[in-house]
């Protein structure tokens, strides 16, 4: 496998060959940043934790030479940041107990920039590789412009396979932008209950962020326990910790969706909705 960039990295945790490792992958984490695959993709990590029939894989896309940094870490250059949270990524690899993780190692430049195929490529020879069942990446409403754009490469790679080698669910998930305004027939829902130390354990791996400036390990599990109690307003809790998504299979399936028309189509729900409710005011 020949990655583009020259800091790519695949880290194999239990140093198995590496052939073998990936093919073992069902479920597939595709994130923009270090520790976005524990905030959004713990549904797959859960699924697959501590079991020889499943195994989760994940890919990091950018360098976190952007990370926000204070307290500690305030005045470290680029380079120490890029370094500490590779390290803080692949040890969360090792907790999780992924089959692989891959740290692509691109610029959030690089992402973001529509006319380089670079990341494209990459993510089809990892999907290629791996063949998994169901592939977790960012929901294409998020607010973020670099997980837009590992959204976009990763549906153009899934595009490009296949169609016996693309994965059975494609789900974009939350992490810069809820997703309850989803009406809830659309909503893919992700029921995390009960392993709230494993959540813990993964999430707060990333200090470099946590004791630089963002609280992210509070804010996760808050948004799943949010989510849990304001998903029905008409019976009890089903579930303690639940995560939304937003289900891609069908862009996946069907190559010829307009992306931005489909995402589009759900917040034109949303706004028929609002309208119908006050209307009847």
């Amino acid at each position: 496998m020949k990655l583009h960039h020259p800091t790519a990295e695949v880290f194999i945790p239990d140093a198995k060959p590496l052939a073998g490792a990936l093919r073992r992958i069902t479920h597939l984490g595709i994130g923009a940043h270090q520790d976005d695959l524990e905030f959004m993709a713990f549904h797959g990590i859960l699924a697959c934790f501590a079991r020889d029939d499943r195994w989760f894989g994940g890919v990091t896309c950018t360098n976190g030479a952007g990370s926000s940094r204070s307290g500690p870490y305030a005045d470290f250059t680029d380079e120490r940041m890029m370094a500490i949270r590779h390290q803080e990524q692949n040890t969360a690899a090792v907790i999780g107990g992924y089959a692989a993780m891959f740290q692509l190692g691109y610029p959030s430049s690089a992402v973001k920039n529509p006319d380089d195929p670079s990341l494209k490529d990459d993510l089809k020879q990892i999907l290629s590789a791996t063949r998994p069942e169901v592939v977790y990446t960012h929901n294409p409403a998020d607010k973020h412009e670099t997980h837009i754009g590992v959204t976009l490469a990763a549906l153009r790679a899934l595009r490009e396979l296949p169609r016996d080698e693309r994965p059975e669910q494609v789900i974009g998930c939350e992490v810069w932008r809820n997703l309850d305004w989803l009406p809830d027939d659309a909503k893919v829902l992700m029921d995390v209950s009960g392993r709230d130390n494993l959540a813990a354990a993964l999430n707060g791996v990333f200090d470099s962020q946590i004791a630089g400036g963002k609280r992210y390990d509070l804010a996760t599990l808050g948004r799943r326990a949010a989510n849990a109690t304001f998903f029905d307003s008409h019976s009890t809790d089903a579930a303690a910790q639940l995560v939304f998504g937003l289900d891609l299979t069908p862009l996946v399936v069907d190559g010829s969706l307009d992306i931005a028309d489909y995402v589009c189509g759900f917040i034109d729900r949303f706004k028929a909705d609002v309208c119908r409710k006050l209307s009847k005011t």
